[in-house]
């Protein structure tokens, strides 16, 4: 498991001699190798990008809740996939999504700050110190509703009620428990498909939410088909641009639309986490932040429309937000198998050889990144040359997206919400770790994030 994580290999990146590559064996004497240099990075996910895939295991896994979208499609339908949805996440599409990002980051705080003085009033006085509040929860419901309107042009409203029946689903699957990790064990002893015969409550709680996520998904694209068959509709959502183009069947989208709700907001949801993790830990930053944010932006309160080029002139902001990617990359570890005899720096690599792409690891490099690439510094991306590489020479230095044909379709997507997320939060409120000398622990899964969920102590800072 803490091979899963990525952590050990942050420790061999910078201990273990080695000209690029680390070879490893896993149990069952499975090779594994490890690309720990740009250059392997490179002629990985760019010069011979489909000569690795997902391994089967992987994609057996991921595919019933994550749907057989581009996230898990293979060679000539991948490039067919992306080439089609490439459009809808154009820049020019995702500045017209602003809006929707800070009115929904708005609508989260405003309800948060709701919740607090309701507390307050509960216990009779405020002594100033805020209230304790389990704002992971708030966060999952925040990015599934907003991937709901701009992925899909559908409000799922889980800030309103937090039972519905989607967040409900998702709720399921995230949530780890022993079974959990007992059913990933047995997945790699015994085929998929046995593994989700047996009469595990786990398995009926995984295809119970996956059914639901599917036949929501399903109805959102019916209504879409029928609006745009009675003339041309005006949406702006991701799900309208893909139907739009009339490239992909109604099972090709349903898959699709299954991986932007899950990928699109569990990702982002535990990237601000970790930032308000980080800004817990380092008053003086948030500080700082909050100051920046109050002097540009409006308040969440006012009836102000928030554009991309507001959100694009804060430089601190940015710089918080991208120290944070590269320091929580919310998928630490992925890997990749050689689907064919394959040669990387020069080193022969046998057909069926699993390599590992490791973001922990690489953003982490001291060859890469200086010696302080173990501290969380937002100031290496403040220089007028680094503010978009932190001072890195090599862009393949920050794996958090990936590169090249299989890199993240929807990373502008999910900097911008991230963006207008914690422009919001640190706006509005003053936040510490509950309690506040608190070990934070990793908890593995799809994404890496708090266990056990996030408790934060927060206050309503006056005057915004």
């Amino acid at each position: 498991m803490k091979l899963k994580t990525g952590l050990p290999m942050r420790e061999w990146i910078n201990e273990v001699p080695n000209d690029g590559l680390i070879r490893y064996m896993m149990h069952g004497n499975i090779e594994r190798v490890f690309l720990t240099s740009p250059k392997a990075i490179g002629e990985v996910l760019v010069q011979n990008s489909y000569d690795f895939v997902k391994p089967k295991l992987a994609r057996d896994t991921l595919g019933k809740l994550l749907g057989f979208g581009i996230l898990l499609a293979e060679g000539e339908e991948h490039k067919f996939q992306r080439k089609h949805l490439l459009p809808a996440f154009a820049f020019r599409h995702i500045k017209d999504l602003y809006p929707v990002f800070w009115s929904k980051s708005a609508e989260m705080c405003q309800a948060v700050t709701k919740f607090i003085r309701e507390e307050i009033s509960k216990e009779g006085k405020d002594n100033g110190d805020g209230v304790v509040v389990d704002f992971g929860s708030w966060l999952n419901r925040a990015t599934l509703d907003i991937i709901g309107i701009a992925g899909l042009g559908c409000d799922f409203e889980s800030l309103k009620d937090p039972h519905n029946e989607l967040n409900t689903a998702y709720r399921q699957v995230f949530t780890s428990s022993r079974q959990a990790q007992l059913l990933a064990l047995m997945n790699f002893i015994l085929p998929v498909w046995f593994v989700r015969l047996l009469p595990f409550k786990r398995n009926a709680e995984i295809a119970d939410a996956a059914k639901k996520i599917r036949d929501v998904s399903r109805r959102v694209i019916v209504e879409k088909q029928s609006k745009l068959e009675k003339g041309p509709a005006a949406d702006k959502d991701i799900l309208s641009v893909a139907l739009e183009s009339g490239a992909f069947t109604v099972e090709d989208l349903i898959d699709n639309a299954m991986t932007f709700l899950a990928a699109g907001h569990e990702t982002t949801a535990t990237a601000t986490q970790w930032a308000l993790v980080e800004l817990s830990k380092h008053p003086q930053i948030q500080q700082r932040l909050r100051e920046e944010i109050r002097d540009k932006l409006p308040s969440i309160d006012e009836d102000a429309r928030m554009t991309s080029e507001m959100v694009d002139h804060l430089p601190y902001l940015h710089a918080v937000c991208n120290e944070v990617l590269r320091f929580w990359a919310p998928v630490p570890f992925t890997r990749r198998q050689a689907i064919k005899d394959v040669v990387i720096l020069g080193q022969y690599i046998p057909k069926g050889t699993d390599v590992v792409l490791v973001p922990y690891a690489i953003n982490f490099s001291k060859a890469l990144w200086g010696e302080d690439a173990d501290q969380f510094n937002p100031e290496r991306w403040m220089g007028e040359k680094t503010a978009n590489n932190g001072g890195a020479e090599s862009a393949y230095s920050n794996l958090t997206f990936l590169h090249g044909p299989r890199s993240c379709i929807g990373s502008g997507f999910a900097k911008a919400e991230f963006n207008c997320l914690l422009a919001a939060i640190v706006g509005r409120f003053e936040v510490c770790l509950e309690p506040k000398d608190k070990e934070i622990e990793l908890q593995t899964g799809i994404v890496t994030r708090p266990k056990g969920g996030l408790k934060l102590r927060m206050k309503a800072v006056d005057g915004w």
